[in-house]
This record gives structure tokens, sequence and C-alpha cells, in this order.
């Protein structure tokens, strides 16, 4: 019961955690080139995720599921924040790169069937629902250049792929090994990025520590591990419809902590968006939810 009321509880947390990166985010760049941003973070938080990880006992991947897990850590952290902090840097707004970050459960349920998983047309209609829902969060903040749309699609296909990756081929990983890996192996990249572009510097030293405090400890640490473990317990396309709720959040947050109005058009899509919500969280029956267990991990 206790571990049931755990994870239901997860979700709404998730969401809350996964949103504030956005708002963490553009202040960071603000503060520092989004390559310095992403080197520091990465560095700090594959340090203190590996030596929880060791701490905690966690089962390492060896071999092939290894080499899987840093894949899969590439995707979901270089390519995709990577692609999103170079947008924040070319002044996407945060709502706008939520709602293109929001599409990820389109994108996992389209690869569904690469991970032995069934898409039932009642999810279909509740992803439909939560599109529209997720337009109209933030419909009337959706001003972006078209290299900044590039770089959100870009970030878009990183997570989705590299969701799809991680349960494809590592589906068993502990979650505490994987979170660290994925982010230790995304540092020396980041680093070596920053370097070559002339973007390790610093403007605004507070800020840019404040960011990073954040930005690593709830959203490198915290949400990541929350993240994988529940990939660990359910379907992707089950976790993969939790972001449809974080543009609106994202919206929300904006309008508490740092100023941004909140519309008419934000509310009416929240409410739409758990619509959505309810139909794609509905499970696969019968023979399809046979279908949807995860395949085995390869080796």
């Amino acid at each position: 019961m206790q571990s049931r009321f755990a994870m239901a509880a997860a979700q709404p947390v998730f969401v809350v955690l996964w949103s504030s990166a956005f708002i963490a985010g553009v202040i960071g760049v603000g503060a520092a080139p989004p390559l310095m941003v992403l080197f520091v973070r990465f560095a700090v938080a594959g340090v203190l995720l590996m030596a929880y990880a060791v701490f905690a006992r966690a089962a390492w991947p060896r071999g092939r599921t290894l080499r899987h897990v840093l894949v899969a850590g590439l995707l979901m952290q270089m390519v995709q924040f990577g692609a999103f902090y170079t947008a924040m840097a070319e002044h996407v707004s945060a709502a706008v790169i939520a709602l293109v970050q929001g599409l990820n459960p389109v994108v996992i349920a389209l690869c569904a069937g690469l991970i032995g998983e069934v898409v039932t047309l009642r999810q279909w209609f509740g992803f439909g629902i939560g599109g529209v829902g997720v337009a109209l969060a933030v419909f009337d903040q959706s001003h972006f250049s078209a290299t900044g749309l590039l770089l959100c699609v870009v970030g878009l296909l990183g997570l989705s792929i590299g969701t799809v990756y991680q349960k494809r081929f590592a589906p068993a990983v502990d979650p505490k090994a994987s979170t660290a890996l994925h982010v230790a192996v995304s540092a020396p990249i980041a680093g070596a990025l920053a370097w070559v572009s002339d973007q390790a510097q610093v403007w605004d030293a507070g800020r840019f520590a404040g960011s990073l405090v954040w930005m690593v400890l709830v959203n490198s640490m915290a949400a990541f591990l929350l993240l994988n473990a529940m990939l660990r317990r359910w379907d992707a396309t089950r976790v993969g419809k939790l972001f449809f709720a974080t543009p609106a959040v994202t919206a929300i947050l904006a309008w508490l902590l740092i100023d941004q109005p909140l519309r008419l058009l934000t509310v009416a899509g929240l409410g739409i968006g758990l619509v959505g919500l309810v139909f794609a969280a509905r499970p696969p029956t019968g023979s399809a939810a046979g279908a949807s267990r995860p395949v085995p991990a390869a080796r």
C-alpha cells in the first residue's frame, strides 16, 4: 500500500520538478553560455550521483547493457539539454520549449512497437486531447525563430528516442546507476564543446551558482531518479504522458517565480490537458495488456 501511494505521489511531484528545470534554465543561460551551464551541471551532478549510487550499492550494468545505458544517457541528457539550453540562449521562452517537449509522449507512442508496447485507440484519443491542451496553454507565447524551433525539435527527439532506447535495451538497470551514468557520460562532452566553442565563461556568478544548485539537486538528481524509477516500474507510454502536464505547470511556475503573466488560454489548456491525461493514462486491456509488458534487457 505504501509503495503504491508513493508511486502515485511521484507523478505530480515529477511534473513539478521537471517543469522547474525550464525556469532554472532560463536563469542559468542568462548568467553563462548554455554549454558552460551544462558542463558544470553535469560535472557536479555526475559526481554526486555516482557517490550516491555507490553508497546505495546500486547494481552497475556491464558489457553491452552498459553501452546501451551510455547511449541513452547521451540522448536524454546531452542532446536534449544541449539543444534546449541553446534554444533558451536564442531567446526561446520556457513555455515554448515546454510545449515542444510536451509532444514527447506522442513521439514515444509512435515508437511503442519497438519496445513491445501497444497503444490503444483510447490512449491515442487522450494524446490528441492532451496535445490540444498543450497548444492552448502556451499559444499566446509561441514566438520563436526557425533556429530556435529546430533546436527544440532536436531536444525533443533526444529525450523521446533516449527514453525508448533505454526501455528497449536496458529496462531492468538499477535507476540509481543509470541516472548517474547518464549524467557522468555527458559531462566531458559538454566540457569539450564549451571549450572549443569559447563558452567557458560566466557573466553573473550569483545567478549562475543559484541556478546550478537547483538544476543539480532537483533537476539532474531528484527528477531523473524519479524518471528512471518510473520507467523501470511502468511502460514508457504511461510515463511519457506525464509530459503533457509540464507546459501548463511551467507557465504557472513562470507566473509565480519570474512574473510572467498567466493568461486565460493557459488555464483552459491546463484543464483540457488534464482530460487528455485521464484517457492517455488508461492501460490497455486483454491481450493488449499482455503485449505491453516491457521486453527483457539486451545483453
